[in-house]
């Protein structure tokens, strides 16, 4: 087991798989560094140096009370890349992850970036205000934040339906995904998972586009019910220069598994470049 230390001492838990041109995966809420197994194992067999960590404060790392905003959240990603020595990497962001990916580039540049890749990404901004109008009303992330201090387990029962669009068109996995999902949910810290709605749901990472640098890839799916298309991943293209938007037709917020070859392929045709 890799185990990098963060800025204020945290460790985080870090899988360093394969060899070659690194690719850094960030994963989504309230998950780990194992929902992105399809793509992490393919990735490397492809040739490529992948890096997966768990977000403090969920998974293997430590727990510390403090620190889920997304500053220290950049740093953690930060202290990742340093202390791996990574160059010429290309960070990919899965929902919560795209903020990583985002306040990342606005606090530390592009200078060890080649790539950024935003998927089912909550960036720009979830909010919705006046000049942000197509955003998720606050109501809901009080709601969200109300179920999980009630029953936090049977909060994670309905959403991850929802997570994986059950009974829609283009969604849907077995059981046996919704159990491993709900299992990986359930090893963060309720404090973590608590202040990390906050940090997704309210952070306004609009300014941070415009930093971008570099080629970026965004992938959304038209039926993500978690993370609307327009405030997030249209509107992160149309922000972002040099972005290419591939929108999944009717496809649910959880693209790791229900899209998982075509998520898979259109990564490594990006990394080609």
């Amino acid at each position: 087991m890799t185990t990098v230390k963060t800025k204020d001492g945290t460790a985080l838990y870090v899988k360093d798989w394969g060899q070659g041109r690194p690719v850094v995966l960030i994963h989504g809420w309230p998950l780990s560094a194992d929902s992105w197994e399809h793509q992490a194992l393919a990735l490397a067999e492809a040739g490529y140096r992948v890096v997966s960590y768990d977000r403090r404060g969920f998974g293997r790392s430590e727990q510390p009370f403090t620190g889920y905003d997304y500053d220290t959240l950049a740093d953690d990603l930060g202290s990742v890349i340093d202390t791996l020595e990574l160059s010429d990497a290309t960070i990919i962001g899965f929902s919560m992850g795209g903020g990583e990916v985002s306040r990342y580039i606005a606090r530390h540049g592009t200078q060890k970036l080649r790539q950024a890749v935003l998927v089912s990404s909550i960036a720009p901004f979830m909010g919705k205000t006046d000049d942000n109008p197509d955003g998720v009303p606050d109501d809901v992330f009080k709601e969200m934040k109300a179920g999980i201090r009630e029953d936090r387990a049977a909060f994670f029962g309905e959403f991850f339906d929802n997570f994986y669009g059950e009974g829609t068109k283009a969604g849907g996995v077995s059981d046996a995904v919704l159990d491993w999902t709900w299992s990986m949910a359930m090893m963060g810290s309720v404090k973590a998972t608590l202040d990390c709605v906050d940090a997704f749901g309210k952070t306004d990472l609009r300014p941070d586009m415009e930093k971008f640098d570099i080629p970026t890839l965004v992938i959304h799916g038209t039926g993500d019910k978690v993370v609307p298309i327009e405030p997030s991943g249209r509107q992160a293209a149309r922000m972002i220069k040099d972005a290419t938007l591939k929108e999944y037709d009717d496809a649910p917020h959880g693209l790791t598994a229900t899209h998982a070859d075509q998520l898979t392929q259109d990564l490594l045709e990006f990394l080609k470049d």
